[in-house]
């Protein structure tokens, strides 16, 4: 026999934990986001083919697992789990999701306001449940991602598979294939310290300080509810309808929770809670032996359903609508509860996309989700776990009849958790106030904002300027031989004109004057002009023509000659933030009794408004900014476009922008001509079209609307830019 010496031997290569694998990824990440700042862009890139990666097998798992494992039961199993533990499954889910829509109660109130936005002028779908649920073709649904449809068709394939002969043959077959997708899961989870150090990268890199406050906002709302729900509530359940102690369950399951919580993983931990369970049954109940081995049949069929944690990714839903801004009202409540379930027995990966798309949330805050995913995956692991664990149990007890609800028990478990829970909610919104409050200077923004490129000078008129000479032919011959083009603007045209926080007179349509006078090859006067000059026509003596948002009107059109429309607004109600719902459809609005609205005084307007709204009362005024200062009877709404009235909203961040749905209404834009002279008319016509075509009222429109590059780009801090040079 020939040894080989121990020296030989070549040594074995020690991997690293996949968990510290995970968090040095994490940190590296982070570490090279801090290092190199927005040179971390890039790796977006390999960010956005992660998460792509992660979804690829997700449905494919789902339908084998859910086809498998329903497939694999007999009637009686069956029955039992749909009847009894199916009822405790369905409990479970309701302490879940009276846990998510709390969430909001520990977000605290952060006053916001932001430029218009086109998201305000879609129609959100109504929800077709039938076509959500109900797959006509599964695979278009499994295609589309349509997870719900795909959840209700693999589990009615399961169920006609208890019943075909020879069923172990499909089933073998299923369990293969299942088993192969795992493997290329598995594959993707092992890039996943990769994939994080991508993501973490790109975050700590390009991330603002002042969002990454409020991120931590969810991550102890997170925390906290979790550690409530594993530590209280579904110990406190199990105690107040079994005979088995709280204490009892919390110190008999000590090493699988902690297991869970450092492996990150449940799957793992299943054998170990299916015997906790068995012990803890055993030792607190006296049930017969083929009773005490139910947890090893409820524990595997319940892990096919989405369980505590999962439902409490719902939250993140809310937290988005809270961080973006977005409108998600607690009538939308049941939808999210209700779809999120299904959605649910799927990867979070998946669903989370989903439920974004499907309530109007920005679809790039998942990148936030997969980030915080990191520590609350641990907490939500340790929920997991307990849930599972309790299933088990109140499933075993009521299976063999021996769960008891005691009023006096049940009223204890009830007070002691609503107690609990008050703290945690005050607790978590005053550390939020604490790390997200800063004070609001959105007003700031829109009063620091300057023209966005150099159109050349102007002579600005505070005052009325001298009188034009009258034209002895066209007003554009008069423009020509003065070489000074003459434009009127109203001074309360915000964000077409208006004086910014310097004192200069900018705006979308003063960009677009100064353009006109630099195509026609001549100078700019800026002249203040009165509404009531649109009146009885615009007097050739005062000024060229009018750029200053100036609405289209059927009565005024007898008097001035417009231009082609440059610009479509829409109409719009600006309401207090906390009644946006009450005026979101004109149903909802025309059933509203006694209203008070704010109009300008605009004929335009005044007759949309008695036309529609007929029973209302009308308070015109002459200012738009007059309409924000308060009123004896108070108004319930202000009518204004909603691209106008988003800049206001920015002065005024106490109230909100609502386009009343369906069929918004529009509101055309173009620039009245002097004298109804049709010589400039033709050429400003042509120029609208040319400006159009070039792109240079889009660009303007998302400068002074869209508010893109109201604020000149700041470049992140890095240790690299910052402190080694």
């Amino acid at each position: 026999m020939t040894t080989v010496a121990a020296a030989d031997t070549p040594p074995t290569r020690r991997r690293l934990p996949f968990p510290t694998q995970v968090w040095l990824g994490l940190g590296a990440g982070i570490a090279l986001g801090l290092f190199i700042g927005e040179r971390a862009a890039p790796l977006q890139m390999a960010a956005d083919a992660y998460v792509k990666l992660l979804q690829m097998t997700v449905l494919p798992y789902v339908t084998m697992s859910l086809v498998g494992g329903i497939g694999a039961l007999n009637h009686g199993q069956a029955s039992r789990l749909g009847s009894r533990v199916g009822v405790v499954l369905v409990a479970f889910w309701g302490v879940a999701l009276l846990a998510v829509f709390a969430f909001p109660l520990m977000f605290p109130h952060v006053q916001t306001a932001s430029f218009f936005s086109t998201t305000l002028l879609e129609d959100t779908p109504p929800l077709d449940l039938i076509g959500l649920y109900i797959p006509a073709n599964p695979f278009n649904s499994l295609a589309n991602n349509v997870v719900p449809a795909v959840v209700l068709f693999s589990a009615l394939l399961g169920v006609a598979l208890m019943s075909v002969p020879n069923r172990a043959v499909a089933l073998d077959a299923i369990a293969v294939l299942t088993r192969a997708v795992e493997r290329v899961a598995r594959f993707i989870v092992a890039l996943t310290p990769f994939g994080l150090f991508a993501i973490a990268a790109v975050v700590a890199g390009t991330f603002d300080p002042v969002q990454a406050a409020r991120l931590q906002v969810y991550l102890a709302a997170y925390v906290a509810m979790a550690l409530l729900l594993s530590l209280w509530v579904i110990p406190g359940l199990v105690a107040a309808i079994t005979p088995i102690p709280h204490r009892a369950l919390l110190k008999q399951a000590r090493d699988a929770l902690v297991m869970a919580f450092t492996t990150g993983s449940l799957f793992v931990v299943l054998p170990l809670l299916a015997e906790e369970a068995r012990a803890l049954v055993r030792d607190y109940t006296d049930l017969r032996p083929e009773e005490e081995r139910l947890p090893d049949v409820i524990i595997p069929a319940a892990y096919n359903f989405p369980h505590a944690a999962k439902l409490l990714t719902l939250s993140f839903v809310l937290f988005a609508a809270w961080f973006s801004g977005a409108s998600l009202s607690v009538a939308q409540y049941p939808s999210l509860a209700a779809t999120g379930i299904l959605v649910l027995f799927g990867s979070v990966n998946v669903a989370v996309p989903f439920l974004l798309d499907m309530f109007r949330i920005p679809a790039d805050t998942f990148q936030l989700f997969l980030a915080t995913s990191v520590v609350n995956a641990r907490f939500g692991t340790l929920l997991s776990a307990v849930h599972t664990l309790g299933i088990a149990v109140i499933g075993t007890c009521a299976v063999a009849g021996v769960v008891r609800l005691d009023a006096r028990k049940l009223l204890r478990f009830a007070a002691i958790t609503a107690v609990l829970a008050t703290v945690t909610i005050v607790s978590t919104r005053a550390l939020g106030a604490a790390v997200s409050g800063r004070p609001y200077d959105r007003d700031k923004v829109l009063a620091g904002m300057h023209a966005l490129r150099d159109r050349g000078s102007a002579r600005v008129f505070t005052t009325a300027a001298p009188p034009l000479p009258t034209p002895s032919g066209s007003v554009l011959d008069r423009v020509r031989s003065r070489g000074i083009l003459r434009v009127g603007y109203f001074d309360d045209s915000l964000p077409y004109a208006f004086r910014n926080a310097a004192g200069d007179l900018v705006g979308l349509d003063i960009e677009m004057a100064q353009q006109l006078a630099r195509d026609l090859g001549v100078q700019l006067e800026l002249v203040p002009a009165d509404q009531r000059l649109l009146d009885n026509g615009l007097d050739p003596t005062a000024c060229d023509l009018v750029m200053s948002g100036v609405v289209v009107t059927a009565d005024r059109s007898l008097h001035v000659r417009y231009s082609n429309a440059y610009l479509d607004e829409t109409f719009a109600f600006i309401v207090a933030d906390h009644r946006r719902a009450e005026f979101a459809s004109w149903d909802e609005v025309e059933a509203t009794p006694a209203l008070r609205i704010g109009v300008p005084n605009e004929p335009y307007y005044l007759s949309r408004i008695r036309a529609r709204l007929p029973a209302a009362t009308i308070v015109p005024f002459d200012s738009l900014e007059r309409m924000f200062q308060p009123v004896d009877p108070p108004l319930d709404a202000l009518v204004i476009t909603a691209e106008r009235g988003s800049a206001y909203t920015l002065l005024h961040p106490e109230y909100s922008v609502v386009v009343p749905k369906p069929q918004p209404i529009k509101v055309p834009l173009a620039y009245v001509i002097a004298g109804r002279d049709s010589a400039l008319a033709s050429m400003v016509d042509t120029w609208i079209d040319l400006k159009r075509k070039d792109g240079t009222i889009d660009e303007l429109f998302g400068h002074w609307i869209l508010g893109r590059s109201a604020t000149p780009h700041q470049r992140r801090w890095s240790i690299l830019d910052d402190v080694l040079r």
